[in-house]
């Protein structure tokens, strides 16, 4: 029977966009909901940095998607993408009051609005003092208090208009609409009542009352209200936008460590050219104060550099010939020659800041829910405002109190801190991982470190400080001697990534001095067992030795066992010729790091590929009771399978290829920062510092900020339940309610920014 062939998935594709005019969550939801009409598309957008991540077909180009932003009312570029060697410049940008793009205090968006907050504040505040304070009310006061009111309605306020008659068009409602009703409302009662409402006769007295149904029979004008919605909202939103720049200010001093030039050395000649055009293979200095210029390769020179602003370590790290150098490391000493390895969006320091980028592009599922709250919120609370004023007229009151309780509700609502409430605390938090060591993906990440109850631990590279040497070297007699067989599998290990083959590479190197290891061919790395390839014609293997060994062979593994050391075998065509044992130190920490992620109620298990004896002489020397030793990938992968159901929420934390399928198989996946690429690309969290003890930072760091981030919601939503029925019974003036609402948005903001202070604090032990 014939059968339809099935189409083919299509190709998603991931575009990131500036969108403009967003000031609530309300836009962030009615942005999301607009994109995700598209076919196939779904987005994810943040009010605090105003960005828009978009997944998307590949038939839909971005064009389509900057259209259907710009339907919702709103503006829509494609950032340009990060140059040459400054790749966090504008992924550390925070979204202006406008949506737009700040790259400092200094933007032009910042002047433009710090210029109206200002001539605000000079036409608002003589009104608020003459309307609240009877003393200073000379003969015709309430004219000049209209003279002084007219430009903060018509041009102070003009922003909110504007944006508030786009959603009108586009059949939305914002906080701007709230904002711009509240104004025109008591702007409008005012002139009624100085024109045809008798409160425009010379002499006119006005009391002020923070109570409106405390009002007199004498006309009355709500002049201070409406001067200080405009003031209290375009100072609240000031404060703010520069309170968010500073949520993002880890991951701009990330781009700040990138050098502007470059001192290339070519044919015993230095020039200097700009960065950007710096290229891998090239060779340029470093002196002594200066920062790499980008990722690389010591080639002449010694000295120490300071990585303490990349990776969070304070100590500083000597190199030397064949020592990796990262770029932005500070140069403490001598004069460095360096080769470049990897030039701008590929280098390590370009890598961190797109992994910053990308956590903040998340969202947790506790934002997801405001947002969804959000999207009604506005219709609601207008709903409310004509409610309340129809309730007042028809018990009977005044119109005058009627639509001061009707201003203050519309004024008092505050969508702003819902959409504030996550995207702040998370820019804060992931920057200051960025700057401690810690590199987690999104809220998600935070969320499974939050609950982390298990932790898996790779041996050699994680606990240890995969710093190996070669011990000894055991050939078997009438083999075929022991610097052939270091030479055949020196020549092997140099295609390995694993630290015990690199160790080998090198003893090799050293110990057959002014000889060439020779090429390999067929490389194959056995997962879990060790690597082969074909050397000369001959097959060579190095592999992790079984139990059926015999004679030398033998004594030399019950020697490495008691040593602890980790022992490899080396076979030539099959035939067994010699034992390696090869040492490792415990990480300088490690012993810390597990005692604090017991503390905080974290059960460590120790599982690797090694041998028994190895394994437990690390798990002796840090206190780890649960060791697992001989595991391959596979086993490693079931053995978190087991512990996830016994009801474990398990992190796995690795730093090679043999980690990668136990990463992708937890709840969370944890790489070392100087691990493989396979590694770090299956984790969820990265510790780009390479120690162990970052863990117990991340976890502390990731409750902390999830306490924030609860913290802030509970007050965005709690402060709607209460201020939205007090302004209802006439308890909120508009001013006060005008103030409170700013206020909400600057507590959550500012809450937000304690993160950017936090320091690990001692575990206390936490009962699972």
């Amino acid at each position: 029977m014939d059968t339809e062939p099935t189409a083919p998935d299509p190709v998603t594709m991931t575009t990131d966009l500036t969108v403009g005019g967003m000031t609530c969550a309300a836009c962030v939801n009615r942005v999301e909901k607009k994109l995700g009409k598209l076919a196939g598309v779904t987005a994810s957008v943040n009010l605090a940095t105003g960005r828009a991540r978009v997944e998307h077909p590949a038939d839909i180009g971005a064009e389509e998607l900057v259209a259907a932003v710009e339907r919702a009312g709103y503006t829509a570029a494609v950032p340009e993408p990060p140059g040459g060697a400054r790749p966090a410049d504008d992924a550390g940008e925070a979204a202006g009051p406008d949506g737009g793009t700040e790259g400092g205090a200094e933007g032009g968006a910042d002047r433009e609005e710090r210029h109206r907050l200002v001539v605000t504040a000079l036409l608002s505040l003589p009104v608020l003092a003459v309307s609240m304070v009877p003393a200073l009310q000379f003969v015709n006061w309430q004219w000049l208090c209209f003279t002084l009111t007219a430009p903060v309605v018509f041009w102070s306020a003009w922003p909110f208009h504007v944006r508030a008659l786009r959603g009108l068009r586009h059949a939305a409602a914002t906080m701007d609409t709230l904002v711009s009703l509240g104004v025109v409302a008591s702007f409008a009662w005012s002139t009624y009542a100085l024109f045809l409402g008798g409160a425009g006769e010379p002499g006119m007295e006005m009391a002020f009352s923070l109570v409106p149904g405390a009002a007199t029979d004498a006309p009355a004008i709500y002049l201070e209200a409406t001067v200080s919605v405009p003031l209290f909202v375009l100072a609240g939103r000031y404060l703010e936008a520069r309170a968010r720049r500073g949520t993002g200010e880890a991951l701009r001093s990330l781009a700040r460590l990138t050098a502007k030039e470059v001192a290339v050395r070519e044919n015993g000649t230095e020039r200097l050219v700009p960065v950007e055009e710096l290229t891998v293979g090239q060779v340029f200095v470093v002196r002594p104060g200066e920062r790499a210029a980008t990722d690389g390769q010591v080639v002449k020179g010694s000295s120490a550099v300071d990585l303490s602003l990349v990776t969070g370590e304070s100590e500083p790290v000597e190199v030397g010939p064949g020592s990796a150098v990262v770029g932005g490391a500070v140069n403490a000493g001598g004069l460095l020659l360096v080769r470049a390895t990897a030039v701008g969006a590929d280098t390590q320091l370009a890598r961190i800041a797109q992994l910053v980028t990308d956590a903040q592009a998340g969202k947790a599922k506790a934002q997801r829910l405001a947002d969804r709250v959000a999207g009604f919120f506005v219709p609601v609370v207008l709903a409310l405002a004509v409610t309340t004023l129809g309730f007042w007229l028809g018990a009977g009151a005044d119109a005058q109190p009627a639509v001061t309780a009707c201003v203050a509700v519309l004024v008092v609502a505050c969508p702003c801190a819902l959409g504030l409430a996550t995207p702040t605390a998370l820019m804060a938090a992931t920057g200051r991982g960025a700057q401690i060591g810690v590199l987690v993906k999104g809220p998600q990440s935070l969320e499974g470190l939050q609950h982390l109850d298990a932790v898996v631990l790779d041996k050699t590279g994680t606990l240890t400080s995969g710093h190996m040497s070669v011990a000894r070297v055991t050939a078997v007699p009438d083999g075929l001697g022991e610097d052939a067989v270091l030479r055949l599998a020196g020549a092997v290990e140099q295609g390995s990534e694993h630290p015990l083959g690199r160790a080998i590479a090198a003893h090799a190197r050293r110990e057959l001095p002014g000889e060439d290891l020779p090429e390999v061919h067929e490389f194959r790395a056995l997962t879990g067992r060790g690597v082969s390839g074909r050397v000369e014609d001959r097959r060579v293997e190095v592999l992790a030795p079984g139990d059926d060994l015999s004679g030398p062979l033998a004594e030399a593994l019950a020697a490495a066992e008691k040593a602890a050391h980790t022992p490899v075998l080396v076979c030539v065509d099959g035939v067994e010729q010699a034992l390696i044992e090869v040492g490792d130190v415990v990480r300088p920490g490690s012993y810390r790091a597990v005692e604090r992620l017991r503390r905080l109620g974290v059960r460590p298990v120790l599982a690797t590929g090694d041998r028994e004896a190895p394994a437990q002489a690390v798990a002796d020397a840090l206190g780890v009771t649960d060791v697992y030793a001989r595991r391959s990938p596979e086993d490693k992968a079931d053995l978190v399978r087991e512990l996830r159901e016994q009801g474990y929420r398990v992190a796995v934390v690795g730093d090679g290829v043999n980690d990668a399928a136990a990463l992708a198989g937890a709840d969370l996946g944890i790489a070392m920062g100087s691990g493989t690429d396979v590694a770090i690309g299956a984790a969820d969290v990265t510790l780009s510092r390479g120690s162990i003890e970052a863990l117990a930072d991340a976890v502390q760091l990731a409750r902390h900020t999830l306490r924030t981030i609860r913290t802030n919601l509970v007050w965005a939503f709690g402060y709607n339940v209460v201020t939205v029925p007090l302004a209802m019974v006439g308890l909120l003036n508009p001013m006060l309610a005008a103030a409170a609402m700013s206020l909400s948005s600057l507590l959550v903001v500012g809450n937000s920014l304690r993160l950017r202070a936090w320091q690990p604090a001692p575990a206390r032990r936490r009962i699972r």
